[in-house]
């Protein structure tokens, strides 16, 4: 079994879905494994990872607003650290996930066709994102 590991970063530009499909895939093939499981961590308590639809922006959107209206930034949160955007963005984290787990083979991700792996900003500023990818198999 071979190991590979790195941070990725992602740079943001407020609350939307990052397609990071292409930047994952090219890492993934400079590992030059083919087989195995791929697992990424977002390595932030107020951005996520989402495995959703890569072809529609309207999904992106319609997902976007439903966690808009899950966490709003008015609810009148006790955690406000960082703004009134602060504690909705850790909730919308939670309810879509930090990590990933992903089937490899042919040194491809098992997605489906219409698959793609997004960064979900949940945040209104700019920020910087890193994702830890790791890559187990032969």
């Amino acid at each position: 079994m071979r190991h590979a590991l790195a941070i990725l970063t992602f740079p943001t530009d407020g609350a939307r879905l990052y397609d990071i499909t292409g930047e994952v895939m090219g890492w993934l093939d400079e590992t030059g494994i083919a087989r195995g499981i791929l697992t990424l961590l977002c390595q932030h308590t107020s951005a996520s990872l989402l495995i959703t639809e890569n072809v529609s922006g309207s999904v992106h959107r319609d997902l976007v607003r439903w966690l808009a209206q899950a966490a709003p930034d008015d609810a009148g949160y006790e955690h406000s650290a960082e703004g009134p955007d602060d504690m909705p963005a850790h909730i919308k984290a939670m309810l879509t996930g930090g990590g990933l787990t992903i089937p490899v083979a042919d040194g491809r991700m098992l997605l489906g066709t219409w698959q793609g792996l997004f960064l979900a900003e949940h945040r209104r500023a700019p920020h910087r994102r890193s994702v830890a990818v790791h890559m187990l198999g032969d």
